[in-house]
């Protein structure tokens, strides 16, 4: 997607603006953003991969990390937020050349609606096939993505199969969170839970009690659907993720090596983070008939 002139950032601010509370700027690159500011949170969503990029409770530290080196423009991804996987996850199976992750997180998305729901304001956003994404992925389908801002952090990602035909699709919503050290934090709640650790060839292994970070982690949690807490003793605070017809978990850092690997990283900022991914990948994607709709959430809060 290519930078929003302003006058079609008035355009969509005539349409879509909450006096006081929510507006479309011109963000970084100057791709176009809903920017909220309520008592409850402040937040952004950017409509270039329907990537929220920030979400910060009223009187908390940010929750989201980004990187400083992301970059910011058409066809490349937004390295940290809350990108969507969509609708494979990795590398495509049969297309090497395909990219990573899916064409959602690069891919322009709609703004549908912007509305206020007690303290929290939603912003809807949708994705729908294209001839772009038909080359790709040659199905027929409707994404929408439902962002609910307030003192918590709903997610909804709803995929409806438009065409005659039956697929198959992955996703995740592959959140990045601001941790005071990830040396330090752990990720609770997947004791006993198998994993295919993806560093070790997908050999399938047991977590046994919390998951803590000395080295490249990237761990997909099979046939779980537990809420998982990070602990982070720095920022002396808990993140609580929960989520709904969601059967994987992927929990991911690149430590040093990874980092240095990535031209949109800072090669000491994976200190500063920790991936908590609700997904269905794998043997865990998602069959959908004609006509069918299927919705992934997650709710994430700080908890004292």
């Amino acid at each position: 997607m290519a930078d929003m002139d302003s006058n079609a950032i008035d355009q969509l601010n005539e349409r879509f603006a909450i006096d006081g509370v929510a507006k479309i700027v011109a963000g970084q690159g100057g791709l176009p953003a809903v920017r909220i500011t309520s008592a409850a949170a402040s937040a952004e969503v950017y409509l270039h991969g329907g990537h929220v990029t920030a979400w910060r409770p009223a009187g908390a530290e940010d929750v989201i990390f980004v990187s400083a080196a992301s970059r910011w423009e058409a066809g490349k991804p937004i390295r940290g937020g809350i990108p969507i996987c969509f609708p494979w996850f990795g590398a495509k199976g049969d297309d090497a050349k395909a990219p990573q992750h899916g064409f959602a997180r690069t891919s322009e998305w709609e703004l549908v609606a912007i509305a206020q729901d007690g303290e929290s304001v939603v912003v809807t956003l949708a994705l729908e096939s294209t001839d772009a994404t038909r080359a790709l992925w040659p199905y027929e389908f409707r994404a929408e993505y439902r962002v609910a801002v307030g003192a918590e952090l709903r997610l909804e990602l709803a995929v409806t199969n438009c065409g005659g035909v039956p697929f198959r699709f992955e996703e995740a919503l592959h959140a990045y969170f601001h941790v005071g050290d990830v040396a330090q934090m752990r990720v609770a709640g997947l004791d006993g839970v198998a994993y295919l650790d993806k560093r070790d060839g997908g050999r399938e292994k047991l977590q046994v009690g919390d998951v803590a970070m000395t080295a490249i982690t990237d761990n997909v949690y099979l046939a779980t659907a537990s809420a998982l807490t990070i602990e982070d003793p720095v920022l002396k605070r808990r993140i609580a993720v929960e989520k709904r017809n969601s059967l994987t978990t992927v929990v991911w850092n690149p430590w040093s090596d990874g980092a240095k690997a990535l031209a949109d990283m800072g090669d000491d900022e994976r200190r500063e983070f920790v991936c908590v991914e609700a997904c269905n990948t794998g043997a865990a994607g998602v069959e959908l008939a004609p006509g069918q709709e299927h919705t992934m959430s997650a709710v994430i809060r700080i908890e004292a």
